[in-house]
């Protein structure tokens, strides 16, 4: 199968536009029938926490990866210690470009297996990461700057450009305000966006560490459950508690 350089396609998901209620269907399924993890305390507490870098985690960055992460690194914790200050609309711009300089790559290609979703730092340790992994990170920084974990929204869509096939990708979502229209960080382009000047997306899914929501049209969706139904988001919280303890 050959991928689009910038575009993701978790799972190997490709359908055609004519499937698109059959695929949001698939996916809710697939969303509610993952494993049940009891993980939910956990997310909870392990979201809270700071994960700006500390030495030992710094060197052992530079262990794993080399000297440009532990760079990288660096000027991302510079980026979490000196950005706390600034008004939300400058933290969503300055992390946004500072991810999208990342390099787009497959997760097969990356690390051997279909679907990986990365931590922050295994994102920018080896330099590159698919479209869940530039959500997850932007996700993450944003709420180390101390943006509400109700004002973001990881979230499925389809993106129906650059080919004339809807494909499985993955944003994060800015909510201003509750009845806010959402502003989307996407590493398929730099500027950020309100969701309604992105027509090439369609919206199926969306959740952050407070739950899961069915998509509706481009607003907040319905609230369908908790997020630790998606056991992929439980594994990867799961991974970053582990190393902040090490």
């Amino acid at each position: 199968m050959t991928l689009q350089p910038a575009l993701c396609l978790p799972s190997g998901v490709i359908l055609p536009v004519a499937q698109s209620r059959r695929y949001t269907m698939t996916l809710l399924r697939v969303a509610g029938l993952l494993a049940m993890i009891a993980m939910q305390c956990l997310i909870t507490a392990t979201t809270n926490e700071s994960w700006i870098v500390d030495t030992n985690t710094l060197n052992q960055i530079g262990h794993e990866y080399g000297d440009d992460a532990r760079k990288r690194v660096i000027t991302w914790n510079t980026l979490l210690q000196e950005g706390k200050d600034l008004a939300d609309d400058k933290k969503i711009v300055l992390v946004n470009h500072f991810f999208n300089q990342l390099r787009f790559v497959s997760d097969m290609e990356h690390w051997g297996t279909e679907d990986y979703w990365a931590t922050p730092l295994e994102f920018l340790g080896s330099n590159g990461g698919d479209c869940e992994d530039f959500a997850i990170a932007k996700y993450f920084s944003l709420r180390e700057l101390g943006v509400p974990v109700e004002r973001l929204r990881l979230t499925y869509v389809r993106a129906l450009n650059p080919n004339p096939v809807s494909q499985a990708h993955m944003v994060l979502a800015y909510y201003s305000a509750t009845d806010a229209e959402p502003l989307v960080l996407d590493n398929l382009i730099d500027d950020i966006r309100p969701a309604s000047q992105r027509p090439d997306l369609v919206p199926v899914y969306s959740f952050n560490g407070d739950g899961l929501w069915l998509a509706k049209e481009r607003g907040r969706g319905r609230l369908v459950g908790a997020s630790d139904r998606l056991s992929r988001w439980t594994e990867l919280v799961g991974r970053m508690a582990s190393r902040n303890q090490r």
